[in-house]
């Protein structure tokens, strides 16, 4: 079944209308900017300044400080109803949780470490009604920001240096949420030249669509297929389906490995891209008002 909901998939370091995030590229943003941001789109699709947010902060090793850094964000932008949830562990993932999912009209997951995520999360009736929610309600936004992009695909990323993307065995892949099927999501793409590393994860699952968002650069995916960029940056997208030759499952780990037709498109604001159809729009979507 095709979702009925939107996934918002964000590469970090999000315009909030101060200075960016710590260790992130000094880029001074305003109040001018967020108010044509990416946040303004999250909040615009989950139904304006009255929707009610949830704000997942279990990726984070300074959850406080990042939920009160998404209060503010969204304060500035009008946005009335957070709910920030205290989420630490399993332990936590509690029937009153559930509830307050239940009642919002949108999801944030901040950034930090996906794995957490999908260690907290897996499996527990929390992901599902999300994954409920997603299909069935039109309105209903799930956005994620780093590890929370990285998060929503069926096979992640959880580990990986870009100088050792290349070689096999140097990125690690596991299980994901699973919120969208075929693809790949990579974070911090641009910034962080994680090119090699989402090279090596295509290369060795070529029916899955790889993405890399740049940093403040997000796409808005639609139907589980059409994505659409936002943000400041741009988009990669890799596509192994036409690879003619690849020697990556018989190489050693730890060895340099070959790959002969891998395809990338750039996608910057208002392009779009068709995970299913695999084809790039060059003719930019009409905004939104």
């Amino acid at each position: 079944m095709t979702p009925k909901g939107k996934l918002i998939a964000i590469g970090g370091n999000e315009d909030k209308g101060t200075t960016p995030e710590a260790g992130h590229l000094a880029k001074v943003f305003d109040n001018t900017f967020i108010e044509d941001g990416i946040l303004r789109r999250v909040l615009d699709e989950a139904g304006g300044n009255d929707a009610r947010i949830a704000v997942i902060t279990s990726a984070s090793s300074v959850p406080e400080e990042v939920g009160r850094n998404y209060i503010d964000a969204f304060g500035r932008l009008g946005a009335r109803n957070l709910d920030v949830m205290n989420i630490r562990d399993r332990k936590d993932v509690k029937p009153d949780m559930i509830k307050r999912l239940a009642k919002c009209d949108g999801v944030m997951m901040s950034g930090g470490n996906q794995l957490r995520l999908t260690t907290i999360f897996g499996g527990t009736a929390f992901l599902e009604l999300m994954k409920r929610r997603y299909h069935e309600e039109a309105s209903f936004v799930i956005a994620g920001t780093s590890a929370g992009a990285m998060c929503m695909s069926s096979t992640m990323i959880y580990q990986g240096h870009s100088a050792s993307g290349l070689i096999k065995g140097g990125v690690k892949m596991t299980t994901g949420a699973a919120l969208i099927q075929d693809v790949i999501i990579d974070s911090h793409f641009v910034e962080r030249g994680r090119f090699s590393r989402l090279t090596q994860a295509v290369a060795g699952n070529p029916n899955a669509i790889g993405i890399g968002l740049g940093e403040d650069t997000g796409v808005v995916i639609t139907n589980a297929d059409m994505l659409e960029t936002i943000g400041s940056g741009q988009v990669m997208i890799f596509d192994g389906h036409d690879i003619s030759y690849s020697d990556f499952a018989d190489v050693e780990e730890g060895q340099p490995f070959s790959i002969e037709g891998m395809r990338v498109h750039i996608i910057s604001k208002g392009h779009t891209y068709s995970v299913k159809q695999r084809q790039f729009a060059g003719v930019p979507v009409v905004a939104k008002h």
